[in-house]
């Protein structure tokens, strides 16, 4: 009860239902990327030390550090308290907030040396208040919190369809089709080029892109009568997202005995998400029963060809739908911040663009072959200001990590934030400097840059995300001039994914 009591002293501020957002959707490093480096002295054999032997912040009875966390600001502070943790105590610490205990590591070479040891089915962190709900309404796991052989046997249905470039690239006409009306959207509700709420904007947008490639469906979110079934889907993301981290440091047992507020806004929130998502994946289903050979569409082709049940695709396009709306507008709402406060990378992109794409043509997953700069620019937009600050593993066998021997079941925090501010790795880190990821003159550790995690549980939608981004940015850069409104410094604020502590000081002016 005490845990329940702090806990609502940790609650976040409302900040505004634009800032309620999830961290579904987990990328990692691909194994092409994963070149040999030089080793350091964190992963070369020594004589190891304990779990107990890890340092870290001041570990109460009960609390563990989470008095500590609420006087740096509380969780929706984390992401700075946890940067400052790895500056104080070094690339490995160890922390408690309240029942969930953590190692947390922010170097290369120990993420690396993660990367190699990983097993066959690599674990993630257990989401406790996602597998209470499934179990408490009998819907199955999604990738997101399947295990082992099950946790494979599912995503080997989706890898070849959103892993496989060729096939991805496939979806360019439908996330264009989304664009077009995005863009023209921008001159059409904009005051003075400046939106009301763009970061909700962007949940529509990418909504409606995600919506067309799972479901072969236009909702109508960027028109002004908007539906009013996918609204509702977007505020119960938000609303399921900002009341699981709650139920992640204290308990989702007792919260789900004493019936708390949290318990019941989260229960309701995924019965009208899987509710929504449902109607749809069984109209989509019912629409091609008795087809047979291949297909282009997306969800039938995977359901037709696949061993799982009505229940596991419902589990799994609903995560896919989630990770689809969040983290993709996150990343391009700081990607459009950033450029804004950059008007010479913007000014360098707009001529990568006009020289690659001739003006009277749509951009293609062809023409961003030629773009190395755009891809540049999204990868320091995700250094610099990442959606997601830290993902997890689980230990599933005793590992040695630097010095230190980590037991099975251990939770592991990659803390690529920290990574990535940090002038170990990145001179001038401070700065957006895309320059830095050109081929030609980059000499970043690939293990240093992983703000989606590492290993086998790659994104299973993140090339699908990428190709969404790098079209935005051909579509709005070669019609808009992102201008920055005001210098003030703008906050981050943890509500799942990072996000602005204020609307964001941009102005769209037409070129």
């Amino acid at each position: 009860m005490y845990c329940l009591v702090l806990l609502e002293l940790l609650k976040k501020k409302t900040v505004g239902l634009q800032h309620f957002k999830p961290t579904s959707s987990v990328c990692v490093l691909d194994p092409k990327d994963a070149t040999l480096v030089a080793p350091c002295r964190h992963s070369l054999p020594s004589q190891t030390q304990s779990l107990d032997s890890i340092p870290g912040p001041t570990n109460w009875p009960l609390f563990g550090s989470l008095i500590e966390l609420l006087l740096k600001g509380g969780l929706q502070r984390q992401h700075n308290a946890l940067m400052n943790y790895h500056k104080k105590f070094g690339k490995i610490f160890r922390m408690k907030l309240g029942s969930f205990e953590s190692v947390h590591i922010g170097a290369p070479c120990l993420v690396e040396a993660l990367y190699r040891k990983e097993s066959a089915y690599p674990q993630r962190l257990e989401i406790k208040p996602w597998k209470a709900y499934r179990d408490l309404r009998d819907e199955a796991y999604g990738l997101l919190i399947l295990e082992g052989e099950d946790w494979q046997r599912v995503r080997s249905t989706f890898q070849q369809k959103l892993m496989k470039p060729t096939e991805v690239a496939k979806l360019d006409g439908k996330i264009n089709q989304v664009l077009a009306d995005f863009v023209s959207r921008i001159g059409q509700v904009t005051d003075n080029g400046q939106f009301v709420d763009l970061y909700f904007e962007l949940n529509k947008w990418s909504m409606e892109t995600i919506c067309l490639v799972l479901y072969d469906k236009r909702f109508g979110l960027l028109h002004d009568n908007v539906n009013e079934e996918a609204m509702t889907f977007i505020t119960s993301i938000k609303t399921m997202m900002s009341t699981f981290g709650a139920m992640m440091v204290t308990p989702v047992e007792l919260h789900k005995k004493l019936n708390t507020k949290t318990w019941q806004d989260h229960t309701t929130a995924w019965d009208r998400i899987f509710s929504t998502a449902k109607v749809y994946i069984d109209k989509k289903i019912k629409s091609h029963a008795g087809a047979t050979g291949p297909s282009d569409d997306f969800l039938c082709d995977i359901y037709r060809h696949s061993h799982l049940s009505k229940k596991e695709l419902y589990a799994a396009i609903t995560e896919l739908q989630i990770g689809g709306v969040e983290t993709t507008a996150n990343s391009m709402l700081w990607a459009i911040f950033n450029l804004s406060r950059n008007p010479c990378v913007q000014k360098k992109l707009l001529q990568e663009i006009r020289e690659v794409l001739p003006a009277s043509q749509t951009p293609s997953a062809k023409h961003l072959q030629r773009m190395p700069y755009i891809k540049a620019c999204l990868k320091e937009s995700m250094r610099l200001s990442p959606s997601v600050p830290f993902t997890s593993r689980t230990l599933d066998k005793d590992t040695v990590l630097g010095d230190y021997s980590i037991p099975k079941g251990t939770v592991l925090m990659i803390n690529s934030h920290a990574q990535g501010a940090n002038e170990e790795y990145f001179h001038d880190s401070s700065r957006f400097k895309p320059e830095r990821w050109l081929k030609e003159s980059s000499t970043i550790n690939p293990f240093a840059h992983v703000p989606f995690g590492v290993g086998k549980r790659m994104c299973i939608g993140r090339r699908l995300a990428e190709l969404q981004l790098q079209l935005a940015l051909c579509w709005v850069i070669r019609d808009y001039e992102i201008v920055a409104t005001d210098s003030e410094p703008v906050e981050t604020i943890h509500s799942g994914t990072l996000v602005p502590n204020r609307e964001l000081p941009v102005a769209f002016i037409r070129r």
